[in-house]
């Protein structure tokens, strides 16, 4: 199985997946921390999540299965969401809360 199979598995199998670096517990950026604080203000206390930084081909293969240059990034019910600026914006008109409430 390569990368993009992988990814869209992970994606289409999890409500809620964040592809992050590090962990929720140990955030290894800003954004990615940010990303989880986000999603437990939400109420999602476990995503299902994916350090990139323990597989470069997933790092990678990532990137170019949204077409989406950074991480973290989000998808909820096997859709593509965003990255860390774009779930700000959807948290502060509400929208995020919205989505997530119906992937939980």
């Amino acid at each position: 199985m390569d990368a993009q199979d992988k990814i869209r598995e992970t994606v289409t199998s999890n409500p809620v997946v964040l592809y992050m670096k590090g962990s929720p517990q140990f955030p290894m950026c800003g954004f990615s921390a940010s990303a989880t604080q986000m999603l437990k203000a939400c109420g999602v206390d476990k995503p299902f999540t994916v350090d990139v930084l323990q597989d470069a081909d997933i790092r990678q293969g990532i990137k170019e299965y949204a077409n989406w240059p950074t991480i973290p990034q989000l998808y909820v019910d096997g859709e593509f969401v965003g990255g860390a600026d774009i779930m700000r914006e959807m948290y502060q008109s509400g929208e995020l809360q919205q989505i997530l409430g119906t992937a939980k």
